[in-house]
């Protein structure tokens, strides 16, 4: 077998923590996707949809039996957001993410985690948190009876908050993550409804 092909050195605890949390900021930052699933372009299930995309990047990272390559990572993305968000993107967030993704998986072999703790350092609270306050509805309310006419007052609010934080002053937050190097274009994170390119590399 040529070497080249060969998988990924197995990540020590540590680095596969941190890899597990820098996916999830990069997908976070994901202006596209956050708003895919905060408006729920995927149905009911679109957090679950959002969660099943972050494990399978994690998966693609430390249990490929072959050398990974960053045009299959922008397969998964492309597949994902059309298939389970029903939005075709060509925007070049798709190239970004996967590049930015690839980055943070050779830092992490290499045991630099300072990407990603740039990441956090940079994060605003609302945006790392964002789905997950969303989801998980007032976890810390005292009157468990007002649940459910709140959720159209305070779940609601999080949610208008968090996509309007994103989608106003969000595009300086999600076309760049300095740390790993991606020049943004001047309008990048736009969801569009033609079909992204298919410039697969062979």
């Amino acid at each position: 077998m040529n070497s080249e092909n060969n998988p990924p050195p197995p990540l020590t605890a540590e680095a596969l923590a941190q890899l597990q949390e820098g996916i999830a900021l990069v997908l976070a930052r994901w202006a596209s996707l956050r708003i895919a699933v905060e408006q729920e372009w995927g149905g009911p299930t679109s957090r679950e949809k959002y969660d099943d995309l972050a494990a399978r990047i994690f998966s693609f990272f430390t249990q490929s039996k072959e050398k990974v390559y960053v045009y299959d990572l922008e397969d998964i993305l492309d597949d994902v957001m059309i298939s389970s968000f029903n939005t075709e993107l060509e925007d070049g967030s798709i190239e970004e993410v996967a590049e930015k993704l690839m980055i943070m998986h050779e830092q992490c072999a290499e045991g630099n985690f300072e990407s990603i703790i740039d990441l956090k350092r940079t994060m605003p609270v609302n945006s790392a948190l964002s789905f997950k306050r969303q989801f998980v509805r007032n976890e810390d309310d005292d009157d468990d009876d007002d649940v459910e006419n709140d959720m159209m007052g305070n779940d609601s609010d999080m949610a208008v908050d968090s996509l309007e934080n994103k989608t106003s002053m969000g595009q300086r937050d999600m076309m760049v993550d300095e740390s790993m190097a991606a020049t943004p274009t001047e309008d990048g994170w736009t969801v569009v409804s033609s079909r992204r390119k298919n410039g697969r590399r062979n």
